[in-house]
């Protein structure tokens, strides 16, 4: 689902959505004990691998581990992309994939290298919304 605001000049902007609520569910089910933790800390090998290679460092600590070692990786999907998207590795290559024609959407994912937790951090559409 995309949400859309008008901007001052009548035009249609398109937002961003952030997945705060569910991370903050999935956590606390795995801290009552109602998710095990080897559920949620289930990232694909090739993820983990990206995290590794490509990850942005943040500044939180993983929500499961408390380890320091939480990065967001970015895939964008969009017309003349790969089926299965592409991992975005520099900020400029976003800002150059925004200017293209077409839609193109990024997926910024939440990772720890440590446990493999992950969990969807926010969705954006390049060039229609501020790239964070």
């Amino acid at each position: 689902m995309v949400f859309r605001r008008p901007t001052a000049d009548g035009a249609i902007a398109h937002g961003r959505i952030d997945y705060r609520l569910a991370r903050a569910a999935v956590i606390a089910d795995v801290r009552q004990g109602l998710v095990d933790r080897s559920e949620a800390c289930d990232a694909h090998p090739e993820l983990v691998r990206a995290a590794a290679q490509v990850g942005v460092i943040t500044s939180g600590t993983c929500p499961i581990c408390e380890s320091p070692s939480l990065v967001h990786v970015t895939y964008v999907f969009g017309p003349r992309l790969p089926r299965h998207g592409r991992c975005v590795t520099l900020r400029g290559e976003l800002a150059r994939l925004a200017k293209r024609p077409g839609t193109h959407v990024a997926y910024v994912v939440e990772v720890c290298r440590k446990c493999s937790w992950n969990h969807l951090s926010h969705r954006l559409d390049l060039g229609k919304a501020e790239i964070a």
